[in-house]
């Protein structure tokens, strides 16, 4: 239960708001968050080189890098998120786009998904086998189709129709990835063994004008068959956004994201919470002789602090882990919180804000 001392300073700030609006706006207009992952896993210091782990560094601090850039420009988080999962993309580092695992076939079947959350307009693919960017390829269902999800030779199509650029299969293979496939056809080790860290790549953000997005893309699981779909194309599970609550995309073992529907679970319960605080805010205000409050507190005048947001996050992702599933989210709030929780060891992962907080971080022992 919030207690009123904690409350008060804000129902302070929402006073001034209602009385100088216009400087409301101004602040309301500098105001963006940033978050994005690599992947979630066994990764820890003894299993990655520090030349890895610095180049690692480098790609996350240049995709956050330039999300940023177009958030303080005034770019929607719709443009943020895509421009910063292309570079995620086309660095073999991850497991989207170049770099994207095989399938038990030795093809590659990549899968994204992305969601405006002002006014839920989504778009996502499943299978892609020839588009350089799947990002761009499921922005293009939001945006050119009236579907949300294509998959396979018909995703391919669509790709070709709306003039994305394509490349052939062996653009996506790495020496790496290549040798995965192998010792797993080899039985030299498990699938499960090889992707010890989920390569997923994703972004969510909230833009100047309070407009939330998230994007998510992937290669799926290394030797996936019968066609295999994960949670990264599926909207509510890899990847949801909603103004009102929150934007989240997700990273680690599909099959359980699905079962709960965690992007979705998590923005679900960030705005049921903020209805009970809002609810005990108002409790709080003075009422006349006949008991009419003074004051009607409006959804805009307060927000849910840091910790009650961590606290639901963390809170779905230990029923993820109860139930077997490992890997983790991020999230960005209304508010301009920006932020992550996860199961594993460690998890690839950076955020920026406009306040000036930036960082990127590895191990589960970062900030």
């Amino acid at each position: 239960m919030f207690k009123f001392a904690i409350i008060a300073p804000v129902l302070t700030m929402a006073a001034l708001a209602l009385s100088n609006s216009a400087s409301a706006q101004t602040d309301r207009e500098v105001n963006w968050s940033i978050a994005i992952h690599g992947g979630a896993g066994t990764i820890e210091r003894e299993k990655i080189t520090p030349e890895k782990d610095a180049e690692i560094r480098a790609a996350l601090n240049k995709a956050l890098a330039e999300g940023s850039r177009i958030l303080t420009a005034g770019g929607s988080a719709m443009d943020a998120i895509t421009a910063t999962i292309m570079l995620l993309e086309n660095d073999p580092n991850f497991n989207a786009g170049k770099g994207a695992v095989f399938t038990w076939d030795k093809t590659n079947e990549l899968d994204s998904s992305i969601m405006d959350g002002s006014d839920l307009s989504a778009g996502a693919v499943a299978g892609v086998t020839a588009t350089k960017n799947p990002i761009l390829l499921a922005r293009a269902v939001k945006d050119n189709s009236p579907h949300v999800m294509l998959s396979g030779k018909g995703a391919d199509q669509f790709s070709r129709e709306q003039g994305l650029e394509q490349v052939t299969p062996d653009y996506y293979a790495t020496p790496r990835r290549l040798k995965q496939i192998e010792d797993v056809l080899a039985q030299q080790v498990s699938a499960a063994d090889v992707d010890y860290k989920f390569g997923t790549v994703g972004a969510v953000a909230m833009d100047s004008k309070g407009n939330m997005a998230a994007g998510t893309s992937t290669g799926g699981m290394t030797g996936k068959r019968w066609g295999r779909i994960g949670d990264s194309p599926v909207i509510g599970a890899g990847t949801y956004a909603r103004n009102r609550s929150c934007a989240i995309s997700a990273t680690g073992a599909g099959e359980y994201f699905i079962r709960l529907g965690v992007a979705h679970e998590i923005c679900s319960r960030i705005w049921t919470r903020f209805l009970a605080v809002r609810d005990e805010v108002q409790a709080t205000v003075p009422k006349d002789k006949d008991g009419v409050p003074d004051y009607y507190i409006h959804a805009s005048e307060f927000m849910l602090p840091d910790e009650e947001v961590q606290k639901i996050a963390d809170e779905v992702i230990a029923e993820l882990g109860a139930i077997g599933g490992t890997g983790g989210i991020i999230f960005a709030t209304p508010w301009g919180q920006a932020g992550y929780s996860f199961n594993t060891p460690g998890m690839y992962r950076g955020r920026a804000t406009s306040d000036g907080a930036m960082s990127v971080s590895i191990y589960g022992d970062e900030e």
